[in-house]
């Protein structure tokens, strides 16, 4: 797919879709990082990464690109909030993720979780949710704050916490609250939701 059809909305540095550029391998960038920028996101939406490989989720598969947390968020927002599946996300810690990515369930033993922290993850997912804490509308997401879960080892909190229920307009809005509220980040991967349900985790 071009990348003018992937991210119609997004705009990119002339300099960073030339034959050079081609050439050389390196994904666009929006507009925005042609000066120093605090956020930088690599966007791979369709891929997951499956012990080292990249694995397609979809076709056909939208190419890569770098952009700056705005033009990330404006791009991921309205994905977030379309996808009709169950989601369990985690707060990144701010201070050392490098990569924040999501994992459909059935995926979770290839793309390395360890076995308890996945079947954690797999029991909340098929709980019965509740009303979305903001609107009252129907729940999917489950968001899970540094506060309540600082590790992602902590298997035993991410099975019996009572985290945060949220629709998808709030659960995206979570996402994005969680990003805003961290003033530099450098992310070497995301990618979108995929599948049927799965989990945001942070690296």
């Amino acid at each position: 797919m071009s990348y003018e059809a992937a991210y119609p909305d997004v705009q990119l540095l002339p300099s960073s879709l030339n034959w050079w550029a081609k050439l050389k391998g390196t994904p666009a960038e929006c507009i925005h990082l042609d000066h120093e920028q605090p956020w930088m996101a690599t966007l791979l939406p369709d891929t997951l990464y499956v012990r080292g490989k990249k694995a397609q989720q979809r076709e056909p598969v939208r190419p890569e690109v770098s952009l700056c947390r705005d033009c990330l968020l404006k791009t991921a927002v309205g994905e977030l909030q379309s996808y009709p599946g169950r989601v369990v996300a985690f707060e990144p810690d701010p201070e050392s993720f490098s990569q924040y990515f999501f994992v459909a369930a059935p995926d979770f033993e290839a793309a390395g979780l360890k076995h308890e922290v996945a079947a954690a993850i797999e029991k909340r997912i098929t709980e019965n949710t509740g009303k979305c804490e903001e609107c009252s509308r129907a729940a999917n997401w489950m968001w899970f704050s540094r506060a309540r879960i600082p590790s992602l080892d902590e298997a035993d909190r991410i099975a019996s916490d009572l985290g945060e229920w949220f629709c998808p307009e709030h659960g995206a809005a979570m996402l994005c609250v969680a990003f805003k509220k961290i003033p530099e980040a450098n992310l070497f991967y995301m990618n979108l939701p995929y599948g049927d349900s799965g989990a945001y985790l942070w690296i």
